[in-house]
């Protein structure tokens, strides 16, 4: 398959999340996370699972990072409940040492780190606090985005403070499909503003202890009405709305959508919104797939209800392919707010085919074709003026993955659930070819 060609300047690399890939959530004096909690509830993990193992990239890193270096740039996660095992005050100097190794050794394999503070693991201790519900959440993740620039801010460049604000508050606090699992339908409005909010907060911390670039890492979706009904019409833009106007507009422009700004009256105070609203050096786009969404039936509990995307292959876990979603959402975004918008870079994009080793090897062909489909798309929109300098592939290593546990394989690294041993799949070697290409045009 032919290898997509980029501007000089465009970034390929990796990105993984630290719960989802780490392991050893007992190791060192790392606190308890409301995932670990989550996890030990019946029914709510796919297989049953938990992260206690994961990839066991913590204790495996120096191997790991040897076949992170083919690939490009890598956007790594820092652990919370492992740098402050309670959420603040007493740092854990094991956790923070961990970090400080990886980044060497990136940096010593010639790979350029940035850093992500957040990602959906919550120290424990704050949720029995009332967690993102809690405005003061917000204070101390300030708190320890402070401790962890510290440490690494004279190596790492870039950074992104809170990944998918939309998904933790919505999913955790929304749905209780997530960790914690609360079900608070509309009420989850109080999470995603106090997760802005904790992303304006810490990149004010971060620019202070000199970070050169700060970005944000948010999984938006195309929302697709289920059908021209005005019923159905309705219910899209209101989860529209919700999933990518606020984040967007918040962090853009200082304000929520204006249907939904009295949703929001009740969390936001003064300066709430200047403070979320940071200069970002870089919007990241996390994307999977579009979402077909539908009016629900009268008496249900949310006005709005998930409906099958139908005429697409998709991935083992049921999510749509469809690159050319990712080209259009580039564009019209784009297209409508224009200078608002500082670069694009695709922070996360990957998929789930579970393919087995046969004689040593994965043929997965199937992820080269999701991979080289959807860096068209992103070549495709930057040819029609759309700015993007960068692209992470999710995710190096096969890992844990949340609510589907060890059942999805998102991986360029075959990882073996019972040895653990890495196999690096066809992809890998696609990737890495695609990597050195662009790094050697010549």
């Amino acid at each position: 398959m032919p290898l997509p060609s980029f501007p000089p300047g465009f970034r390929l690399g990796t990105s993984a999340a630290a719960y989802l890939i780490e392991g050893a959530t007992t190791a060192d004096g790392r606190g308890r996370s409301t995932w670990d909690v989550f996890a030990e509830q019946p029914g709510v993990i796919a297989d049953g699972s938990d992260a206690t193992v994961a990839a066991d990239h913590y204790h495996r890193m120096p191997e790991d990072v040897g076949l992170i270096a083919r690939l490009g740039d890598h956007r790594f996660g820092v652990s919370w409940a492992r740098v402050l095992p309670t959420g603040r005050g007493r740092v854990n100097p094991a956790g923070l040492d961990f970090y400080d190794r990886l980044v060497d050794r990136l940096l010593n394999a010639g790979v350029r780190p940035t850093a992500t503070l957040y990602a959906g693991d919550l120290p424990q201790e704050l949720e029995a606090d009332g967690g993102w519900l809690n405005r003061s959440t917000v204070d101390a993740f300030a708190e320890y985005a402070a401790v962890v620039a510290a440490r690494l801010g004279d190596r790492v460049e870039e950074w992104v403070p809170v990944q998918d604000p939309n998904v933790s508050a919505y999913l955790g606090y929304g749905l209780g499909t997530w960790a914690p699992g609360r079900r608070l339908g509309f009420a989850a409005v109080a999470a995603v503003h106090h997760l802005l909010l904790a992303h304006g907060r810490a990149a004010i911390a971060l620019r202070a202890a000199g970070a050169a670039r700060v970005g944000c890492a948010t999984q938006h979706q195309p929302i697709w009405p289920a059908s021209e009904d005005p019923a159905d019409v309705g219910a899209a833009k209101l989860v529209d709305g919700l999933w990518n106007g606020v984040p967007l507009e918040a962090m853009l422009f200082g304000r929520y959508p204006d249907d939904l700004v009295d949703l929001f009256a009740g969390v936001t105070e003064s300066g709430d919104l200047a403070t979320i609203r940071q200069p970002l050096d870089f919007y990241g786009l996390n994307y999977y797939a579009p979402q077909r969404i539908g009016a629900a039936p009268e008496g249900a509990d949310l006005p709005f209800e998930l409906r099958e995307l139908l005429g697409y292959p998709s991935t083992d876990v049921g999510w749509a392919i469809v690159p050319a979603a990712l080209r259009e959402w580039l564009i019209t975004t784009r297209a409508r707010h224009r200078a608002a918008l500082p670069p694009f870079v695709i922070t996360q994009c990957g998929a789930a085919f579970d393919v087995p080793v046969v004689d040593g090897e994965v043929d997965d062909r199937i992820r080269i074709a999701f991979l080289s489909a959807h860096l068209e798309a992103v070549a495709a929109a930057i040819q029609r003026g759309v700015d993007i300098r960068g692209f992470y592939a999710y995710t190096p290593f096969d890992c844990w993955d949340w609510e589907e546990g060890m059942m999805a394989r998102y991986g360029l690294v075959h990882v073996d659930r019972t040895t653990l041993e890495r196999t690096p799949k066809r992809s890998f070697g696609w990737y890495a070819d695609l990597v050195a290409a662009h790094r050697s045009p010549a």
